[in-house]
């Protein structure tokens, strides 16, 4: 279905995100602190809501198919987000980032995903509005994604490496020690690079990884390039202090993965549906469409996507509760204290030999 919204609609949502995104920049920069569970919460809160006055315009400008497509795609790409920032726990502790400054990291973090999903955006608009089968290919690759983060082996991710990284390991000069948000300093004479360089350098591969996932999984919802890009601004809003009110919880959400997974591969199934009723390949049913094809409706996909997340976020939390823990403990873990009292971050210092590294999964 085609939709149209009022332009001076979407610019003037534009330019109020924007806005959105500038102050909360301001006042990570301005003042670089270690949040409390109260003003996460608020903020979190102030954001989820946002997203839902901006569904109600929507509902009220538009109708309800755009208020739908938005609110489904939202919470994908919300879900997806979540499974994003349990790297950045991962990355944030193995770089010894000092909690102080986790904020500026994560909203650096934040803006590389928002341009990385961006870049995404266009070129996947760019090759629906050319190829229609190209809904084959990105619901096989959903549903490829979808198998690998239910049955796959995740205990390395965000804790190796990646061959972007040891190169600029070998070809960057790196300090052992952070100076608060710099990137550049001086060690006898010599001008080299703080270790956040290397930080920033693995959240933009992450989040280029990321942007390969949840963009063909939007698309499977909507393709209006204004709803794709409008629900990843607002699911990545609020991630940041989402990343320090769950704390440790990530950790012991268990089933989250199993319902992330669900979605993929129920969003690969409809992009494969939709292909097959769009079909134009000559060798698929000789060129026609396939009219059997069921063409499932957004306010399905949504039902799907809430009930998924819900399961698996009640079933992680009962087994979080069966094992003797309360949800205050798994918030807050051992010691929030343990990322201050560690603000050396040299290479040798940091990144241990991987046998005798800890899952942080266990």
């Amino acid at each position: 279905m085609e939709l149209a919204l009022p332009l001076w609609f979407e610019i003037g949502s534009m330019v109020v995100l924007l806005l959105v995104l500038a102050f909360d920049l301001l006042i990570v920069f301005k003042r670089p602190h270690i949040p409390s569970p109260k003003e996460s919460a608020l903020w979190v809160s102030f954001y989820v809501a946002l997203a839902l006055v901006f569904a109600l315009l929507m509902l009220l400008i538009g109708d309800a198919e755009h208020a739908g497509q938005f609110l489904a795609g939202w919470l994908t790409e919300y879900s997806l987000s979540i499974d994003n920032l349990f790297v950045f726990v991962i990355i944030m502790g193995r770089f010894a980032v000092p909690r102080k400054y986790q904020q500026e990291v994560l909203m650096v973090g934040i803006i590389l995903a928002l341009i990385f999903r961006g870049i995404f955006i266009v070129l996947g608009a760019s090759l629906i509005a050319s190829f229609s089968w190209i809904f084959y290919i990105f619901g096989a690759f959903l549903l490829w994604t979808a198998i690998n983060q239910a049955f796959g082996n995740h205990d390395d991710e965000g804790q190796k490496d990646s061959w972007f990284i040891r190169f600029s390991r070998k070809r960057l000069k790196v300090s052992d020690q952070y100076e608060g948000n710099k990137l550049r300093t001086t060690v006898n004479g010599r001008r080299m690079f703080t270790p956040l360089i290397i930080v920033f350098i693995a959240l933009g591969t992450t989040d280029l990884l990321f942007a390969l996932d949840s963009i063909p999984a939007i698309f499977g919802i909507t393709q209006s390039p204004f709803i794709v890009f409008t629900a990843n601004v607002f699911a990545l809003m609020g991630l940041r202090q989402l990343y320090f009110l769950l704390g440790h919880l990530l950790d012991k959400l268990v089933y989250l993965k199993y319902g992330i997974a669900f979605i993929l591969a129920f969003i690969g199934v409809k992009l494969v549906f939709h292909a097959m009723h769009e079909n134009e390949l000559p060798f698929i049913n000789g060129g026609h469409h396939i009219e059997w094809a069921p063409d499932i409706d957004t306010w399905t996909s949504l039902a799907v996507i809430v009930g998924s997340m819900l399961v698996a976020t009640i079933a992680s939390l009962v087994k979080l509760r069966m094992s003797g823990s309360t949800l205050a403990e798994a918030i807050h873990g051992e010691d929030d204290d343990e990322a201050d009292e560690a603000p050396r971050a040299g290479t040798a210092e940091v990144v241990v030999p991987s046998d005798q590294q800890e899952d942080p999964r266990t």
